[in-house]
């Protein structure tokens, strides 16, 4: 019975030595997360490489801009002219955005009385009556004939018959009767006519003599009064009527107008002129586009390419404009470059090689302008790649086959888009497809990686 329990007290012992033993000499090989991430050492680091690169290097300033036209002018009305006491108030909008405008087409009407627009450079600034002379009426003779209603022999800038009947045939065209010079005119006229009538009896009547010669003195008075009447009597065009643009059609950009309102301000925007792009240059971009320079011109809304040329940049910096109202100023002095963007800076006009096509009005596009460019193809490496050492010399380091590296000393030249152009001074130390380092970084496999992070044996 003792002896028993001699051997049981020494089995549970060793049982209790062994299992120490074997916890002991597992704490030797598990290990905590904070343990190995503690005992792990960094990746090996992979190498960047970029290809050299034989091309034209250029340095390309990226801007928005918007597609205008070349000017955009407000179109404004006081009213009705005349002594008829009416109010001025819009009573029919027949102009609608987008739409064109051509010669002798009413846009908008107020009180019962068309607006329309004829083709010339010079603005309205008076009536233009029977019997005016001036540039503008030359102007409006020019117009009507262009429109197919001559002026018959009328002196160029004299307001005269051919003109008086050219004005009513084209307020026949529009769906109007004119306006009269003078409401009193006709009855002017015919007074007139019955004087002379009279003068010529009394002239027929009279005995030779003197008698006769006083009838006739007042028969040619007659005659001249009746003269001065004709030539002031019959259409006018009223300067409320009509707005002279320098070219059409043109486009409506925007309507003001509502019918029953007020004519004051600005009924419409008409833009005239071939399609342009303004954009706005920060200060530093400034110094780097001219005029002539190559621009490329893409709409990410349709998709649509078009090539230009830098026509103008602005000397002054240009504020934020509200949008295509008012007139249109001079392209390089102030006019918003981006309107409605909220972007201030200088204003760069951009004129397409072709017409752009209308759909692209007032859409923001971006524009790519080569400011500067080498002459002809050099070997072109990232600015990265070039180094400068305390031992003056300029080099790139090369990555050989075999993972071998070496230093190449270059001659740096201009730099654009990341990029600068090299030259070995040694000659064909650097070609192109030789893989420049650019900078390193951690991977988990060993060798060589491009730029872009795709893996490749060192080389």
């Amino acid at each position: 019975m003792l002896r028993n329990r001699v051997r049981v007290t020494v089995g549970v012992c060793a049982s209790a030595v062994v299992l120490t033993v074997a916890g002991l000499a597992s704490t030797a090989y598990v290990k905590s997360p904070q343990q190995v991430a503690a005992e792990a050492g960094p990746p090996a680091p992979d190498v960047l490489t970029v290809p050299v690169e034989r091309r034209v290097l250029t340095d390309t300033v990226v801007i928005r801009g918007t597609v205008e036209a070349g000017r955009t002018i407000a179109v404004s009305s006081p009213g009705p002219s005349g002594k008829e006491s009416v109010s001025p108030v819009v009573t029919k909008v027949m102009a609608a955005q987008g739409d064109s405008v051509e010669p002798a087409t009413a846009l908008v009407e107020i009180s019962g009385r068309p607006l329309f627009a004829l083709e010339g450079a010079l603005p309205v600034y008076r009536d233009l009556r029977p019997g005016a002379h001036g540039d503008d009426v030359r102007q409006l003779q020019t117009a009507l004939r262009e429109r197919g209603f001559p002026v018959g022999g009328d002196t160029p800038g004299t307001f005269g018959p051919g003109t008086k009947e050219a004005v009513r045939k084209l307020y026949a065209a529009l769906g109007y009767d004119p306006v009269p010079a003078d409401p009193e005119g006709a009855q002017r006229l015919k007074e007139a006519e019955r004087a002379v009538r009279d003068m010529e009896r009394a002239w027929q009547d009279a005995e030779p003599g003197t008698d006769r010669d006083r009838a006739a003195e007042d028969l040619a008075e007659a005659r001249e009064e009746r003269a001065g009447a004709r030539a002031v009597d019959g259409p006018m065009v009223p300067a409320s009527e009509i707005v002279f643009l320098p070219e059409l059609p043109a486009r409506v950009d925007a309507v003001e107008a509502a019918v029953g309102a007020a004519p004051g301000g600005t009924l419409l925007s008409v833009s005239v002129g071939e399609l342009v792009v303004r954009g706005a240059l920060t200060a530093a971009d400034k110094g780097l586009v001219r005029k002539g320079q190559k621009v490329d011109i893409f709409s990410e809304l349709t998709g649509a390419t078009a090539t230009g040329k830098v026509t103008s940049v602005a000397d002054r910096l240009s504020t934020p404009d509200a949008g295509p109202k008012g007139e249109g100023a001079d392209p390089a002095e102030g006019r918003a470059a981006v309107p409605g963007s909220g972007a201030s800076g200088y204003t760069v006009v951009v004129s397409p090689d072709r017409p752009l096509s209308a759909d692209l009005v007032h859409q923001g596009v971006r524009l790519t302008v080569d400011a500067a460019a080498s002459e002809g193809k050099v070997l072109v490496v990232p600015v990265g790649a070039v180094s400068a050492g305390a031992d003056v010399r300029t080099t790139v380091t090369v990555l050989r086959e075999g993972g071998r590296r070496e230093r190449v000393d270059v001659r740096p030249g201009i730099s654009g888009d990341g990029y600068v152009a090299v030259t070995p001074r040694t000659r064909g130390a650097l070609a192109p497809g030789d893989r420049v380092v650019v900078g390193v970084a951690p991977a988990a496999s060993s060798g060589a990686r491009d730029e872009a992070g795709s893996e490749e044996p060192a080389r």
